[in-house]
């Protein structure tokens, strides 16, 4: 997370609902051996809890056959800004982005969760496909289905704390940020610099 606090004043739930919206995250575990383990997981938040599955054979599953403390990182639009589109003397170049990390105890749950999670995963990615009709599971034949379902486990992050980093120039005046959103939107060739764009002309405010 950047140490700046002008860009760490989002609130918990502010935090929350950025996760929640993107469900897609990089879970980091470290097994105290070598480097740490990271996995790419898409995810469902339920209250306190993150919700997801994880291939039996990644290493990771081995090691939260008991709970362990586990990081999840969740990123948003990112991109650089030139400094020349601040319109003022004596600045340099940096990256604008905005992250989320999730800490908290995280562990295996028992097989029965697992069709659940898989149900509440893919209604959650589904939902925004509309109006095309939402894939279900039952559309898999029963034997298919099990088959697939033991090559997975489901786990659980249970969150206790949430740390984000909101860089959008805010340390900036208000004329030179708006100014900078304006060359990153004229600089987007995707809809992640567009995003980051919207974000930079209102940022979250403190609350």
């Amino acid at each position: 997370m950047h140490p700046n606090p002008t860009f760490r004043k989002t609130s918990r739930a502010q935090n929350i609902d950025f996760v929640a919206s993107m469900g897609f995250g990089t879970l980091v575990l470290a097994d105290g051996q070598g480097a740490p383990l990271l996995s790419h997981i898409p995810f469902v938040l339920d209250g306190d809890e993150v919700l997801f599955h994880l291939v039996r054979s990644n290493p990771m599953v081995r090691l939260l056959s008991e709970p362990r403390v586990a990081r999840l990182a969740v990123n948003g639009p990112h991109g650089y800004i030139s400094p020349d589109w601040y319109g003022i003397s004596e600045q340099v170049p940096t990256w604008n982005y905005i992250a989320v990390h999730l800490t908290g105890a995280c562990e295996l749950l028992p097989q029965e969760r697992l069709r659940e999670i898989l149900e509440a995963t893919s209604d959650r990615f589904e939902a925004p496909l509309a109006p095309k009709p939402v894939w279900k599971m039952d559309k898999m034949p029963d034997d298919v289905a099990t088959r697939m379902m033991r090559q997975i486990v489901p786990c659980q992050l249970r969150i206790e704390a949430v740390d984000g980093t909101w860089k959008l120039s805010q340390n900036k005046p208000d004329e030179a940020r708006l100014a900078a959103a304006e060359g990153v939107a004229g600089s987007a060739d995707g809809s992640e610099l567009a995003a980051l764009a919207r974000w930079m002309r209102s940022p979250p405010e403190e609350t």
